[in-house]
């Protein structure tokens, strides 16, 4: 009887496996590093471009350095403060994650080229006196220090889970080598007080306005015997109110590139958008409503596309206000390297805020779905309604806020006003369990009322120390790279 044929690829076959599992491994050990392998190369590129664009002028390599530095911070920003915008209306599942980052890529983009500041105060919101310091060159390590500090704090935050203000971050950076530089004295500490100030209004005026509109729709739509009816009279009022308020906000904060227009003329803008949009939407929500059943459910579809579009038009604002403040010290150091002096006003160059334009896009698609996640359905659960109050009150905080005069940040009216929509349903429903128990002669007991949280306050906490922390964090690093780079140009 013939022997069975031994398996000589035996020992192969071992190896190939060994070789399968090592290259699993591999690749699991190495997914992590995807991303900032991607956007090292970004940055990369980009010194490489600002290398090409100055040539060989005097201070070159300067202006590379600095352009590498205000690529990171965008990224940062693209990573963490985009969040606020996307966070709603991905929590609410109007939008997939996929879908969002494409969106808040266009239009962040899109408000940065087409709408972005053309001209920005070198020392951001008028912290540091220009002529405060000795000559061009301090100036430079000054508004390179604030930077990269800035940068590293939005880092650090971001990898913590915390969303912060990039004009905040960017602020401390700036006091923090500005005092290093020329001392306590140079610094505006009245526009510092209004800074902290925000604080505690941005997210206070958000929450009250954006848990006044819950309580608005609830009353209106949400508890109407008959709320199909309901829906069609005011489901367009809210979008009306929506289109207004996002047409005053782009004309006061978005469009200064284009054309500048007065609080007044805003309004005006806004009280015609308005009316049109209202107009526009009165038969579309009759049309789209028509066969829904009389229930909740039905009413989360119709403010499903308004949440996409205020989430849209909330990207496109950001883009043109936030991405100058971030490249204005890239602007600065330019202008300083090339002219040679430091001026209360400089002229961002287009080149600059391209890289600041694409550097939020790209840090948004490869970092920002942590916050996204973290803002949309981690602080309190979200649907169409609820995000809806939350995109409304940010457009309505910034009209209210430019009209009294008070400083307030668009990172924070968001959280803010979803936290505002968190605490009022659980006032809400604390308020309607108990009375419903006393009615049925069950009444809920308190400490069961008090398990019944809808806001997780953990989430609360971290974000408000990172708020407080912010200022201080970036300008304490920001202080300590301006030693290190006076010390090693000597």
């Amino acid at each position: 009887m013939a022997t069975p044929p031994v398996n000589q690829w035996k020992t192969l076959d071992k190896d190939l496996r060994r070789i399968g599992h090592l290259e699993e491994a591999t690749q699991f050990v190495a997914r992590p590093l995807v991303a900032p392998g991607i956007a090292l190369a970004f940055i990369v590129l980009v010194g490489v471009a600002a290398g090409i664009l100055m040539g060989s002028q005097p201070g070159n390599l300067i202006v590379i350095a600095a352009a590498a530095i205000g690529a990171y911070m965008a990224l940062n920003i693209g990573a963490n403060d985009v969040a606020n915008n996307m966070g709603p209306a991905v929590g609410a599942n109007a939008l997939t994650l996929g879908g969002a980052l494409i969106i808040a890529a266009v239009f962040e983009t899109a408000g940065a080229l087409v709408a972005g500041g053309d001209v920005v105060k070198t020392v951001s919101t008028g912290i540091l006196a220009p002529d405060a310091v000795a000559d061009s060159t301090h100036f430079i390590w000054a508004m390179m220090a604030a930077l990269l500090a800035a940068a590293l704090w939005l880092n650090l935050a971001t990898a913590l889970g915390a969303p912060v203000s990039t004009t905040h971050s960017i602020v401390g950076g700036v006091v923090g080598a500005g005092i290093v530089a020329a001392g306590f004295g140079a610094v505006n500490w009245g526009a510092l007080g209004t800074i902290a100030a925000s604080w505690v209004i941005s997210p206070v005026l958000g929450g009250v306005i954006a848990a006044a509109f819950l309580a608005f729709i609830k009353a209106k739509l949400i508890y109407a015997e008959d709320k199909i009816s309901a829906a069609r009279r005011w489901v367009p009022v809210l979008i009306g109110i929506m289109a207004g308020a996002f047409a005053a906000y782009l004309a006061l904060k978005g469009l200064k590139r284009i054309v500048h227009v007065s609080l007044g003329e805003a309004l005006l803008i806004g009280g015609a958008v308005g009316l049109a949009g209202w107009a526009i939407a009165m038969p579309m929500v009759r049309k789209q409503s028509e066969g829904l059943e009389n229930r909740k459910k039905s009413l989360k579809k119709l403010f499903s596309l308004p949440l996409v579009v205020s989430a849209a038009l909330l990207s496109f604002a950001h883009g043109a206000n936030d991405v100058a403040n971030a490249v204005g010290p890239l602007a600065a150091i330019v202008h300083a390297v090339e002219d040679g002096d430091v001026t209360a006003q400089v002229g961002i160059p287009l080149w600059v805020m391209v890289v600041g334009a694409l550097g939020i896009s790209v840090g948004l698609i490869l970092f920002g779905p942590k916050l996204i996640r973290l803002v949309g359905s981690e602080i309190t659960k979200l649907n169409q309604m609820r995000a809806f109050c939350v995109a409304l009150s940010a457009a309505i905080t910034v009209i209210i806020a430019s009209w009294l005069g008070l400083p307030v940040s668009s990172t924070h009216i968001a959280v803010g006003a979803i936290f505002g929509v968190g605490f009022y349903r659980e006032w809400h429903a604390e308020r309607r369990a108990r009375l419903l128990g006393l009615q049925k002669g069950k009444p809920v007991p308190p400490e069961e009322r008090s398990r019944r949280l809808l806001v997780r306050r953990s989430h609360m906490l971290t974000v408000a120390a990172a708020w407080v922390i912010t200022v201080p964090a970036s300008a304490a690093l920001s202080a300590l790279i301006y030693v290190v780079l006076n010390g090693l140009t000597g």
